[in-house]
């Protein structure tokens, strides 16, 4: 029989907006690298600066990302006639 567990749940709300590429990339980093405190001390150094250095490059992904969906979302429009709100968006 398979016991599932749940992990630590938190919730994130905002106010007129979605959340941003930073609190994104944030949520991948706590998934995708972990160092443990008891690490020999050059290790952790050596893992917190990978950590730092992967974080960046997946905040420019994610950054991306938004920018290409963004692209797509105002060419569709722009392709049904709605050239005002294409613009609209692609000024965001």
């Amino acid at each position: 029989m398979y016991k599932g567990e749940v992990g630590n749940i938190s919730v994130k709300t905002t106010n007129n907006s979605g959340l941003s590429a930073e609190y994104w990339a944030e949520r991948i980093m706590e998934r995708l690298i972990d160092v443990s405190e008891n690490a020999d001390p050059m290790v952790k150094a050596q893992a917190y600066a990978f950590k730092e250095h992967i974080h960046k490059v997946v905040l420019l992904y994610v950054k991306q990302a938004i920018e290409s969906d963004r692209a797509t979302l105002a060419g569709l429009l722009k392709k049904q006639g709605h050239e005002e709100m294409a613009e609209i968006i692609r000024r965001l």
